[in-house]
């Protein structure tokens, strides 16, 4: 039929075309996800962890492999180290040994043939104890108070070398003293020059000062601080205060700061002091004393103040009896009974501080010295200075500070006992002429030993912080310090002024 219409498919057969191509095109599109490669497709049965907590394991397990290799490292050095000291030691030992049997077999030699040998065994013993310093620490669980120990004794050393030299002034503000003590001395001489007519330059001596039936006391210090602990807790303590007189010497530059000091603070409870310097002295010469002659000679490292003691003689002509206190110690109960003491005729008074082989004559005199092994015995009971009780009238009979010059005289060039040392040169001048006394007059160790008993402390009756702990420092031993700490006139303003920690 030409004319006719064209030919239209009707609505349901569209409807039917369309669904033919929508299944067309999803056959193809599962036909292409089918042919693609395994290896892109996701395995669930296996699924990966994270990238980054890979990674964290990766880190933890690193940081432990250096953390053992470290630990592997230290303990392959410490053995190495310990088996090196433990060679170091077992050798040292032989070699002294050996020296040892060398010394024994060349004591009839002549002395220049000895000398070699006796620098070598200087040499071989200073080695030795290099080498205790530096394992102690390993062994003593005491050593780092030993290493501040050793910090303040290094500190004297300093000090007492400067006041050798001379110029005092200008090495005290170097800071050869500590700090505290320092800053007190120049506070209290600024107060005097701030009012010089209020402290007299030589007040008049007291009557008491020269009567020999009250109780007489000398302290050598230049520490104002504690010279008034050991005035107040004596004074604290005596049953009479007004009978007991006080001896204080000190080096001329701190007399003024003295009398600031008691003049400011009068001594408590009636107690009298007498401030002296050494230059008050004037037997005190080059031409009298040997100490004073090898000072100046720069072959003494301990200052005139420590020598002192072997003068009280010529001191107090006038007394027959002096206890002879250290500026380290608190009295506790009354010391009016040190004057009762029958000293059987000796001239010293001491607690003695021997124990075992400890402390004995050999500790501190060479016994390599022909007049050392003459005139002592090794093992003889060394005592101790700081409650030392002095019969003058028997002092001047025997003539012991005569003796004493003579020692002095002797040890010139330091062969007899350490020069830097003054209990050596006591314990031979007063050999055979010392009386012991009970040990709770003078209980010892509260600078430097932790473990003194609270019962034995509190039946002394005087407790001494010997040692270089002592209690206006730091490292003051906490458990005593208040010991000292309650005698302290904390009124001063200067104490607060200064930063004691008190």
């Amino acid at each position: 039929m030409a004319g006719g219409r064209a030919f239209r498919p009707s609505a349901p057969r569209r409807a039917a075309f369309a669904a033919l191509l929508t299944l067309l095109l999803l056959a193809s599109l599962s036909f292409f996800l089918s042919s693609a490669p395994a290896s892109s497709r996701p395995r669930l049965s296996s699924v990966s962890p994270p990238p980054s907590r890979l990674a964290a394991i990766r880190r933890h397990a690193a940081d432990h492999a250096a953390v053992l290799a470290a630990y592997a490292a230290h303990a392959r050095r410490l053995k190495e180290a310990s088996a090196a000291q433990s060679l170091s030691f077992s050798a040292m030992s032989s070699d002294l040994s050996a020296l040892s049997s060398r010394l024994a077999s060349h004591l009839s030699l002549p002395e220049d043939a000895v000398k070699p040998l006796e620098k070598e065994a200087r040499d071989r013993i200073k080695l030795a104890r290099l080498l205790a310093a530096d394992a102690k620490e390993g062994f003593d669980t005491q050593s780092k108070i030993q290493k501040l120990s050793d910090t303040v004794f290094a500190v004297g050393e300093q000090l007492a070398r400067a006041r050798r030299a001379g110029r005092m002034s200008s090495r005290i503000a170097a800071g050869s003293t500590p700090k505290s003590l320092h800053c007190l001395a120049m506070r209290l001489l600024e107060a005097r020059l701030a009012k010089p007519s209020a402290f007299a330059d030589d007040p008049d001596p007291s009557p008491e000062f020269d009567d020999p039936s009250l109780y007489h006391y000398a302290v050598f210090s230049d520490n104002v601080l504690a010279v008034s602990v050991v005035v107040a807790s004596a004074a604290r303590a005596a049953a009479d205060p007004s009978r007991h007189v006080f001896h204080v010497v000190t080096a001329p530059m701190y007399l003024p700061a003295f009398r600031v000091w008691f003049a400011r603070r009068p001594p408590p409870l009636g107690v009298h002091v007498q401030l002296l310097a050494y230059s008050d002295f004037t037997f005190l010469n080059e031409t009298f004393s040997p100490v004073l002659r090898q000072i100046e000679a720069g072959k003494r490292d301990v200052t005139l103040l420590d020598y002192l003691r072997f003068y009280l003689p010529h001191m107090f002509p006038a007394l027959q009896r002096v206890v002879l206190l250290e500026d380290d110690v608190v009295v506790q109960k009354d010391l009016a009974g040190l004057w009762h003491i029958d000293l059987d005729g000796r001239v010293n008074g001491a607690v003695e501080m021997c124990f075992g082989g400890f402390r004995r004559y050999s500790k501190y005199l060479n016994f390599t010295q022909d007049i050392v092994q003459e005139r002592f015995k090794p093992d003889a009971c060394a005592w101790a200075y700081g409650v030392n009780v002095y019969d003058l009238e028997a002092w001047r009979r025997d003539g012991c500070t005569e003796l004493f010059h003579q020692y002095m005289e002797v040890n010139e060039d330091g062969a007899l006992w350490d020069p830097t040392s003054v209990l050596p040169a006591g314990l031979m001048t007063f050999y055979g002429n010392t009386k012991p006394l009970d040990k709770s007059w003078h209980v010892m160790g509260l600078g430097y030993n932790p473990s003194i008993s609270p019962e034995v402390i509190t039946g002394a009756a005087v407790i001494h912080f010997n040692g270089n702990m002592k209690p206006w420092l730091d490292v003051a031993l906490n458990q005593y310090k208040a010991l000292w700490t309650k005698y302290v006139d904390t009124e001063m303003e200067f104490l607060t002024l200064c930063n004691f920690g008190l």
